[in-house]
């Protein structure tokens, strides 16, 4: 046994130890350069190897320390030296939003765009509003070149939800590959670069303006299962030491700003601290069900939460439903119709969303806002009241919910506007009353 155990760790080497570190929320520290990182202090009076230290904070240094969100980075060049600012247009982060709506909304997946790069391809769907402290901006986003230019958003951490093709997403901390399935956080502030792998890349993005993601409690659950701490990566550092004229995007209070750097701001050689990007594989999903009747509230299937300062609701919770077994007796078991405090974004990664039989497909959208009544179409009612209640499996499918408690408003931006479908609420069609037919009366 201990050899078999040997050889599983070795073979899992490359990608647990040289490429990434696991674990959510820890205390990490990585050097691509050995003696990078100093000894028993954050900021020696001369850092090794003639870096200089910096320090990234995403909290108020006077959190509580368990709150406390923080890196050291040892780079090249401080990122002080930078020169000024000057506003640059983007027609879709420039657009208007409409005021928020009680109607349901629903849109088809943005059309292809070419000779673009992330931030380019950058497509706003919604926006809360709430202030710039509280809420979440809803994009998709699409890449068929790699970014010339280096980019953060001092406006909130950024989630990427991939649905088609591969992108390397080379942070300040290091690299980070992802690929439909996957999902990446990179920290509010963290500057960050976008290549896709192999052609284009495109997804599903969620700016989120309020506090940080964390896992959610687990209540009487207990310790284990949702997705657990050890299946999130953090890479381990890397950069680049080039000279010569850079471009830094930066996306501030709803804008795009632009200087140009003399060299590479992607030069952090050590780090150490818990202010980190990370990757999560959403098919590791350890997911929760009913092994008898009726299935429980949708909260299981959360994968990341960011508190809001509301007692009784949040920000903004990541949710998916993922590949699982049906296993419930006498259950209506798709999601059943409801209204709900929380205002659901929704999109699909792959396959088929449980709730609708059509026109919901990859790339496309969702929006049901804070008490507007939703649920399962009428085909898939229809279907799950005449179903046997046999277990079933639920395989190759992965949606998503970016929820939140604020109210989205949808983008006018006509890019936007050309791929709303008129008629969605036309699949509730033909949900018909049957009061007493059933039974006679």
């Amino acid at each position: 046994m201990p050899d078999l155990i040997e050889r599983a760790v070795a073979a899992n080497a490359p990608a647990f130890v040289t490429e990434y570190m696991c674990g959510f929320g820890n205390e990490f520290s990585t050097e691509a350069v050995r003696g990078a990182l100093p000894l028993g202090c954050n900021s020696p009076q001369r850092p090794p190897h003639g870096l200089y230290a910096e320090q990234f904070s995403t909290t108020a240094f006077t959190v509580p320390r368990s709150d406390a969100r923080r890196t050291w980075f040892y780079r090249i060049r401080p990122s002080a030296a930078q020169g000024k600012f000057v506003p640059l247009a983007h027609s879709g982060i420039d657009a208007a939003y409409d005021r928020p709506t009680p109607n349901r909304m629903r849109w088809d997946p943005q059309p292809p765009r070419t000779g673009v790069d992330f931030v380019e391809g950058l497509m706003p769907l919604a926006a809360t509003t709430g202030a710039p402290e509280t809420g979440v901006t809803a994009w998709r986003y699409s890449a068929d070149r790699p970014m010339r230019s280096t980019f953060y958003t001092a406006d909130g951490e950024l989630l990427f939800v991939p649905f088609e093709g591969r992108a390397c997403i080379f942070t300040e901390c290091g690299k980070i590959e992802i690929a439909p399935g996957e999902i990446c956080v990179v920290p509010r502030g963290m500057k960050f670069r976008v290549t896709p792998l192999g052609g284009r890349a495109t997804g599903y993005l969620c700016e989120n303006h309020g506090e940080a993601f964390r896992l959610p409690d687990l209540g009487p659950i207990g310790s284990n299962c949702l997705a657990n701490p050890r299946d999130f990566l953090t890479p381990v550092a890397a950069f680049e030491d080039e000279a010569g004229p850079h471009a830094l995007v930066a996306k501030h209070h709803g804008a795009l700003w632009q200087t140009t750097l003399g060299h590479s701001p992607l030069d952090v050689v050590a780090w150490h601290g818990n202010s980190v990007p990370y990757k999560y594989d959403l098919f590791r999903f350890n997911a929760i069900g009913t092994i008898s009747y009726d299935h429980p509230d949708p909260s299981i299937y959360t994968v990341l939460s960011s508190p809001s300062p509301v007692r009784g609701v949040a920000n903004m919770d990541f949710v998916i439903f993922p590949p699982r077994w049906l296993v419930a007796e006498n259950t209506f078991r798709p999601p059943w119709y409801h209204r709900n405090v929380m205002s659901e974004l929704m999109g699909l990664v792959t396959g088929v969303y449980d709730a609708k039989a059509d026109g919901f497909v990859p790339g496309g959208a969702s929006l049901h806002s804070r008490m507007s009544a939703h649920g399962p179409d009428a085909a898939t009612t229809e279907r799950a009241e005449n179903a046997v209640l046999a277990p079933h499996k639920l395989e190759g499918t992965m949606a998503f919910m970016f929820e939140t408690y604020d109210l989205f408003r949808p983008s006018l931006h006509e890019g936007v506007t050309a791929t709303e479908q008129a008629g969605y609420d036309s699949c509730w069609d033909g949900i018909s009353a049957r009061f007493g037919r059933e039974t006679g009366a």
